[in-house]
């Protein structure tokens, strides 16, 4: 993908919507409830946008959702694509670059992630302070988590946490870790990652966080945790009770994200 393509995916999405907006949202698995907050929504299918990835994954809807919150026009990627349904980093963070060329200045990433404290019950929303890669795709050394206000915007994670103070919604913080998938983790793999301080583990974000970063984007990331991960308890892990726990907290993550758009600064 090339930035000629960047350019003509952008111009269709500014072509069929009066949008002038700084704000995107990235939803996660489940997490597409947030979309029909939106005034004025306008719908635009990722099959229709040129060059636009398109996922088939459950719970992923594959639309953008164009519309406003509080008077503030947002553009919602309701849904994602994942390196483990074939596409490679360049094509996952297209969208990330098709939104700074449509004017974002702040992107929010959700995710379904899992829990690697006990602490952190399914249902718990985790502001990301810091990521890992645990892909392994580009080296074998020991894993390395990045802080920085690059790729976890300060000025953000403040805003979301005053808002949840404000909501009274219960929310943790602490890194995320990325695997590729799409199995899930074992228990030792989720005890090394823990040993270097992971705190939730997925199969997105990281990508889209870094990119956003290197965009010169303000990001923040927040991770639903669905469930605990491979060796937390006894449970068997299923996508199912992702989507199950997604759809029962989608309440409080509206709230959520609803009060960080209404913060933002123009």
């Amino acid at each position: 993908m090339n930035v000629k393509q960047e350019i003509q995916a952008s111009e269709f999405i500014l072509s069929k919507t009066s949008f002038c907006g700084n704000t995107a949202i990235i939803l996660g698995s489940g997490l597409g409830g947030f979309a029909k907050v939106l005034n004025d929504r306008k719908h635009l299918a990722y099959s229709k946008i040129p060059y636009y990835p398109t996922s088939n994954v459950e719970g992923h809807t594959g639309e953008l959702v164009i519309g406003s919150v509080f008077g503030k026009e947002v553009i919602i990627a309701n849904g994602r694509v994942h390196c483990y349904e074939g596409y490679d980093r360049k094509q996952v963070t297209f969208p990330i670059r098709v939104f700074k060329k449509c004017g974002i200045k702040n992107l929010i990433i959700t995710n379904s992630s899992g829990s690697m404290q006990k602490k952190n019950k399914p249902g718990t929303l985790m502001i990301i302070k810091g990521h890992i890669d645990c892909t392994f795709q580009n080296h074998y050394k020991d894993l390395q988590l990045i802080k920085s206000n690059n790729y976890h915007s300060e000025e953000l994670i403040k805003l979301s946490e005053s808002v949840a103070i404000k909501n009274k919604i219960k929310v943790s913080s602490g890194n995320y870790c990325w695997v590729l998938g799409p199995s899930y983790e074992t228990p030792e793999e989720i005890k090394y990652f823990r040993s270097n301080e992971g705190n939730a583990v997925g199969m997105s974000t990281l990508p889209e966080i870094e990119e956003a970063g290197e965009q010169g984007l303000k990001v923040l990331s927040l991770a639903l945790l669905t469930n605990f991960a491979a060796g937390i308890n006894k449970n068997t892990l299923s996508h199912a009770e992702v989507i199950a726990v997604a759809s029962k907290s989608k309440t409080k993550l509206i709230k959520l994200l609803s009060g960080i758009i209404k913060g933002i600064k123009e």
